[in-house]
């Protein structure tokens, strides 16, 4: 089993930054996407920045683009994500996930967009954005 524990989240100001991480123990793939996924209140859970390591191909949705980094840290079993210019739509629950399997770009992006379930989630940590 892999486990993934996720922190860094807190209370903001619009403009602000934050750095989410993400960090996995037990079993690790040698082949998987990570991603991470965000659910604000009354919403259901989207798909905000992922990356697969079968081609290390990486994918932002268009509200994160430009604003949003995923990075990973493999020595230290840890994904990240840098989070700028926030906004108070960027408010919810921050989920990392991870997908064990060779994931090419265009499954990366279906996972991404949750046409499928990546195998293993965390438990989440909140962000929110206010004045």
């Amino acid at each position: 089993q892999l486990q993934l524990v996720e922190s860094g989240g807190g209370l903001v100001q619009i403009g602000g930054s934050l750095t989410l991480s993400c960090v996995a123990s037990g079993f690790t793939p040698d082949r998987y996407a990570i991603g991470w996924f965000r659910q604000a209140p009354g919403k259901e859970r989207e798909g905000v920045a992922c990356h697969s390591n079968a081609d290390d191909s990486t994918y932002y949705d268009d509200s994160v683009k430009a604003r949003f980094t995923i990075s990973e840290d493999k020595a230290k079993r840890t994904v990240y994500l840098q989070m700028n210019n926030l906004k108070p739509e960027d408010t919810g629950v921050y989920y990392c996930a991870v997908d064990a399997a060779v994931v090419p770009r265009a499954l990366m992006i279906r996972l991404c967009n949750r046409d499928y379930d990546m195998d293993y989630w965390g438990k989440g940590t909140v962000v929110t954005v206010s004045s």
